[in-house]
C-alpha cells in the first residue's frame, strides 16, 4: 500500500510503496515550524492519513474557497496563500491532534518559487503538476507520517 513520509528538515515528500520510495516530490511546509496549537500556522509532525480527496476533476490552476472550486487562478502574482489544483486533506491517526479543524491539507500554490523553503502557513504546499500526480496515486485512507528530520 502507498504511504508518504514527510521530512520537515529536507522539505521532501516521499512516496513509498511499502517500504520502497517510488518517488520524491519537494514541499514546503510552515515558516512558522511546527506545532499543533489552534491559530499557530505550524506543520504537525506525527501519524496522519488522508480524509479527503477534493478537486479530481478541476483543471490545474484551480483555486479553492472553503474547498470548493471558485475559479482559475490567473497567474497573476500575489501574496495571498491560494489553495490551487488540488487539496488533499489530513486527519490524524494520534487522536490528540486538531489537523482535521486545523485544515492542514497537502495542496498546489501559487508560491511554486518557495517550494522547497519553510513558506507555508501551516500546510503542505507543492508544485500544481506534482499535486495532481501525487493525488492520483493516492486513495482516501493512506498513511502519512510527517517528522522533523
Amino acid at each position: 500500500m502507498i504511504s508518504l513520509n514527510i521530512s520537515i528538515s529536507k522539505q521532501k515528500l516521499n512516496v513509498l510503496d511499502g517500504e520502497k520510495v517510488i518517488k520524491t516530490y519537494p514541499v514546503s511546509t510552515s515558516r512558522f515550524g511546527t506545532g499543533f496549537e489552534n491559530g499557530s500556522k505550524k506543520t504537525p509532525t506525527g501519524n496522519f492519513m488522508i480524509l479527503e480527496k477534493i478537486g479530481g476533476l478541476e483543471p490545474i490552476f484551480t483555486t479553492f474557497k472553503g474547498r470548493k472550486p471558485a475559479g482559475v487562478w490567473d497567474g497573476k502574482p500575489t501574496d495571498d496563500d491560494l489553495v490551487l489544483s488540488r487539496i488533499l486533506w489530513l486527519d490524524d491517526i494520534d487522536n490528540n491532534r486538531n489537523t482535521k479543524d486545523r485544515y492542514i491539507y497537502i495542496h498546489g500554490t501559487n508560491h511554486e518559487n518557495l517550494i522547497g523553503t519553510p513558506a507555508s502557513h501551516g500546510c503542505i504546499r507543492m508544485n500544481n503538476r506534482d499535486v495532481i500526480e501525487l493525488f492520483d496515486l493516492l486513495e482516501i485512507g493512506n498513511k502519512i507520517s510527517i517528522i522533523k528530520n
